[in-house]
């Protein structure tokens, strides 16, 4: 199974699957999207086998690009492993407190972040599409942990998966007015003059959002690869009818 894996410690695994062209879908992961979706459940099969899990143990989110999450158990244990009819609804973050639960998040381009906190011991893991990101889905699931799960900032391990890079994430004034609306994301934004598009840092406006909720920088990890330049990626710039890269985390 083609993966990187971002965390491998005794207590927690996380990582995200990658393209492969050798690959059935090319390693599509996704049931909502690709053209090789049709090989995406052996395709998650294969990759859960990896990590010593099964579709049972996996639990996706019918993502919407919303603020929303969701906080999840044993008793949603397989839903949307097999089918997005049974996905959990217009969310695009989930946390467990469970182990033995793989929590994903699915994109192509989006930041996808996977986390643990080392007293809590809770984990989760969030689609961060541009969307998601002036909403500022980050910071509102963030500030629920801190104030809700007793999560002190300091206590998360924070992984920032593959994304499209800010060379390639090019956009017109109504979106860079979003980020700009933000008011930190300023450093993470560039003017083309001869195109007249900006150009956006999706990742470190996601990183930024996790430091200003008070998570130190020292454990905030990030993983440059662009998805449009890197073969291992699928990148819906380039290709509308991509696949999806699953990124995963899961309790031991």
């Amino acid at each position: 199974m083609n993966r990187k894996t971002y965390i491998d410690t005794s207590s927690y695994t996380a990582g995200i699957t990658l393209k492969d062209p050798q690959a059935s879908g090319h390693n599509n992961l996704a049931l909502h999207a690709g053209t090789g979706r049709g090989h995406s459940l052996e395709n998650r099969e294969a990759m859960l086998a990896s990590i010593g899990y099964t579709l049972n143990d996996l639990i996706c989110a019918n993502q919407t690009h919303s603020k929303h999450f969701r906080k999840v158990s044993h008793s949603d244990a397989g839903k949307g492993a097999r089918t997005v009819d049974d996905a959990i609804t217009d969310t695009d973050a989930l946390y467990t407190r469970d182990s033995g639960l793989v929590v994903s998040s699915f994109a192509a381009d989006c930041v996808p972040v996977m986390f643990y906190h080392v007293t809590e011991e809770l984990v989760g893991a969030v689609h961060s599409g541009w969307q998601g990101t002036v909403k500022e889905l980050v910071p509102h699931l963030f500030a629920h942990l801190i104030a809700h799960e007793k999560c002190e900032p300091e206590g998360f391990r924070v992984q920032i998966g593959m994304a499209l890079s800010q060379e390639k994430f090019e956009v017109d004034e109504d979106v860079y007015m979003k980020f700009k609306a933000l008011g930190y994301a300023d450093p993470f934004i560039d003017f083309n003059e001869e195109t007249g598009k900006y150009h956006i840092d999706n990742q470190l406006t996601v990183k930024t959002q996790l430091e200003r909720a008070g998570i130190p920088a020292e454990y905030i990890d990030i993983d440059r690869s662009c998805t449009f330049k890197s073969p291992d990626g699928f990148s819906y710039r380039e290709d509308k009818q991509c696949g999806r890269h699953m990124a995963y985390i899961v309790k031991k």
